[in-house]
């Protein structure tokens, strides 16, 4: 069975992704479509793009976090989580995505994290099967979540690794660029750290999506060591930088 992590830390200016999940193909996508949109997309090999994180020239971008639902929440001949995360990929605003996530019968959850780059609006979206929704606007505040339900009331699963690194999360420092590169990169857990190593989960990147900067990096390795491999200009249509 393939496991899906994923970590969000956000602050007024930045949002953080790390991708977490067992070793395999991963390809950065950049599709055009007859309409002209045009998009980024971390997909892995073999699914739609994006299950992980994506961007449009609309100037909309997300990224989304698996949250483990009980057996009870899960509902026979719902649509796949996937095949809404490739619709967002056409979305123009968030009013925009959360109509496309609240009209699709889901099989099982989601969280979806939703920002506009022009204008630095950023959502948390939690949803769950028979149409459940809920929308949380993230501030000034910093805002972390692994792999669990934060505000949606669901009956979910209550994973140990989930749980100790939201509790890690919430003890340490979210002043700076530094700090959260630090929180990110944090294996001070050696059983649940919040940047994994294998042998069976692994740290795949970090994608950086810097509202000052109009920039998407995506680091590759402990991002304490903030080694940027890609970078993509969130004002350009086809997100070249000048």
């Amino acid at each position: 069975m393939t496991v899906l992590m994923f970590l969000l830390l956000v602050s007024p200016w930045q949002l953080w992704h790390t991708m977490k999940m067992q070793m395999l193909l991963c390809y950065l996508i950049k599709g055009t479509l007859l309409n002209g949109l045009s998009f980024i997309a971390y997909t892995y090999a073999g699914e739609l793009p994006s299950c992980a994180f994506g961007l449009n020239s609309h100037g909309l971008a997300f990224t989304l976090n698996s949250v483990p639902p009980s057996e009870s929440e899960i509902v026979a001949g719902g649509i796949g989580r996937n095949f809404i995360s490739r619709d967002l990929l056409e979305a123009a605003s968030i009013d925009d995505a959360l109509c496309r996530i609240k009209s699709s019968e889901v099989s099982i959850g989601h969280s979806y994290n939703l920002i506009e780059t022009r204008t630095r609006k950023i959502s948390n979206v939690e949803t769950a099967s028979r149409n459940r929704v809920s929308v949380y606007e993230v501030g000034a505040t910093p805002f972390f979540r692994a792999n669990m339900y934060l505000h949606l009331q669901v009956d979910q699963v209550h994973d140990e690794n989930s749980k100790t690194r939201q509790s890690k999360a919430a003890v340490l420092p979210k002043r700076s660029k530094e700090d959260f590169l630090s929180l990110l990169g944090d294996t001070d857990d050696p059983k649940y750290p919040i940047y994994m190593i294998g042998p069976l989960l692994y740290t795949l990147c970090t994608a950086v999506i810097d509202l000052d900067e109009q920039t998407l990096s995506i680091v590759e390795g402990n991002p304490r060591k903030g080694e940027i491999s890609h970078i993509f200009s969130l004002c350009s249509k086809d997100f070249k930088m000048p």
